[in-house]
């Protein structure tokens, strides 16, 4: 028992580090004063928004890290690198100290892999103290990185609400105070033990009581944030968000006391093992098993044959052999996956259709979501709504956290309706389309609120759900150096698409304001046209991703119900 809550306390220890260490969600927020005090142009502004993210391409060093040092150690490394990067910004932007733009875009990239090293830790401690619902574990603590920005937002007013600089001290020294508050229950790490199946249906319902008060968090931030103007007001609603934050301590032992709540609610949503994760490990094993022994009968178009490592199915080897099919049908069915859970080298992954269909959904989707929010505080400048930039900034968040959670839904979803997960990616990146063009159409206050929750709420479902898709796709054994690969589109879609939003931004403010659209060395664009023709582009290369996820969803729903048919055989055995 004393193991069990133990563990309790590092996932509620990783739900802390994530809720306080997304500070790259805040940059908007302080990106205006920064730009004004260094004195640099719109495309030297989104340089630094994108050394914040080319520290995802770094990530890989914290993996080598922690073959070398202990966790805990790792993750003091990761608070003193947002320590020095995001508090020498905050020097920088008081003026008490000045260095080169050369250095300010080091000390961005510094705070960026600090992100990132943090995000190792906190996956580390799911996977080794949750093995059989780590997928659950990982969602739920990745969802409370999406509301970061808006739990700064509360601290920032409750500091100074009219001093921007006051988010890099916060982002400085807030991960600090959160890395020494998780420090005992990760030295307290309990000994990795099988566990009782009893005990996996109780966990079980412990994640189903977390996402609920999960769900009440994020709206608490999300409703109450606009009332807290005043100092006072922002204190006691950001002492009430640290409340929510610590109050899932007290549920599991809440929980494993009262067995008739186990009794009765546990077997009303029918939970049992691993049932929330859509593709669990053991469960690719079995079906790999399965599809091996599909051929013993020899009858039925679903039977497989294994040829050069590569499992295909019968009917794809008729076509093979020389059935005429449209050039649509050849297009969607060359190379197409028919397994899931096939590890896949990166050598082997690079030459999957299906991998790069996958690339392209992200970097048309999530990372264009990613580049909109680091450009909110200029979106709304520029729109005459500079005032408005904090509750947007807390919107964006909010509403990506909604969509992280969002993305357990094929999980809780499962016994009552199954489709596949890159369908839910295909009807998650709609919504970008729709808030560029609704942007573009209109300039008003309204529609970029509502654009701005669309966007947040997409990106952050992506964000969530690349994880499991991943390695549902390419294997879950290959899924570390996958995803690394993967994610690189982050740092080259943040340099190409905030290089077009700054070329046209700094176009217009040349043109408009010749003579006087320059306010202390900083250049400024006021006006619709600021940003229409990014907003333009964007849709267009947003409905490119969704066009991709279309044809992905295609081709991989044959390997989806596949996997669903099987697994549901071997149940019944």
């Amino acid at each position: 028992m004393a193991g069990q809550s133990r563990k309790w306390m590092i996932l509620v220890a990783t739900i802390w580090i994530q809720a306080f260490t997304g500070t790259n969600f805040d940059f908007s927020a302080y990106s205006t004063e920064l730009k004004s005090v260094l004195g640099i142009t719109q495309v030297q502004l989104n340089y630094l928004a994108v050394a914040s993210d080319l520290g995802k391409a770094f990530g890989w060093s914290s993996g080598l890290a922690l073959l070398h040092l202990p966790l805990w150690v790792v993750m003091f490394m990761s608070s003193f690198m947002g320590l020095v990067g995001y508090g020498l910004q905050w020097f920088v932007i008081r003026s008490y100290i000045s260095l080169p733009y050369v250095l300010v875009f080091l000390l961005c990239l510094l705070a960026g892999c600090s992100i990132c090293w943090f995000n190792t830790v906190c996956f580390v401690l799911c996977i080794r103290n949750f093995p059989v619902n780590r997928a659950l574990a990982l969602s739920l603590t990745i969802s409370f990185n999406g509301v970061s920005a808006a739990i700064y937002s509360l601290a920032a007013n409750a500091v100074n609400s009219s001093d921007d600089a006051v988010y890099l001290l916060l982002n400085a020294l807030i991960p600090l105070f959160t890395s020494i508050a998780a420090l005992l229950p990760i030295l307290r790490q309990p000994p990795f033990q099988t566990l009782p199946s009893d005990v996996v249906r109780r966990d079980s319902l412990v994640f189903l009581f977390l996402n609920i008060l999960a769900i009440f968090t994020g709206l608490y931030l999300l409703l109450l944030n606009s009332v807290s103007s005043s100092a006072s007001t922002a204190r006691f609603l950001f002492a009430g968000a640290v409340l929510l934050l610590v109050i899932p301590l007290c549920i599991p032992g809440t929980l494993y006391a009262r067995d008739w709540v186990h009794r009765t609610v546990h077997s009303s949503f029918r939970l049992e093992g691993s049932g929330f994760n859509l593709v669990d490990i053991d469960d690719l094993e079995l079906h790999k098993e399965f599809i091996g022994r599909e051929n013993v009968n020899g009858n039925g178009s679903s039977n497989t044959l294994l040829t050069n490592g590569n499992i295909i199915s019968n009917g794809d080897a008729r076509h093979d052999e020389g059935e005429n099919d449209g050039c649509c049908e050849r297009v969607i069915e060359k190379d197409q996956l028919v397994m899931l859970g096939e590890e896949h080298p990166a050598r082997m992954l690079v030459r999957r259709w299906d991998f790069w269909l996958y690339y392209v959904a992200y970097f048309c989707g999530g990372t264009i979501g990613l580049v909109y929010s680091n450009n909110l505080g200029q979106i709304a400048q520029s729109l005459g709504f500079s005032s408005h930039t904090t509750t947007l900034v807390t919107l964006y968040s909010s509403c990506s956290f909604f969509g992280r959670l969002l993305s357990a839904a094929p999980d809780f979803m499962r016994a009552k309706m199954y489709f596949a997960r890159t369908g839910w990616l295909t009807m998650a990146l709609l919504p970008t389309p729709i808030a560029f063009f609704i942007l573009a159409a209109y300039g008003s206050s309204m529609a970029l609120h509502a654009g701005t929750a669309l966007i947040g709420l997409s990106s952050g479902f992506i964000f969530a759900a690349a994880v499991s898709i991943t390695s549902e796709l390419f294997g879950p054994n290959s899924m570390g150096v996958n995803h690394n690969i993967l994610i690189t589109n982050i740092p080259i879609g943040s340099l190409a698409y905030g290089f077009m939003a700054a070329v046209i931004y700094d176009a217009n403010a040349g043109v408009t304001f010749r003579d006087s659209g320059k306010l202390d060395g900083e250049m400024v664009c006021m006006g619709r046209n600021c940003y229409l023709q990014t907003f333009v582009s964007w849709g267009c290369i947003s409905l490119l991703g969704l066009a991709s996820s279309v044809l992905l969803f295609i081709r991989t729903r044959p390997a989806y119900d596949r996997f669903e048919r099987n697994r549901r055989q071997m149940q019944s055995y």
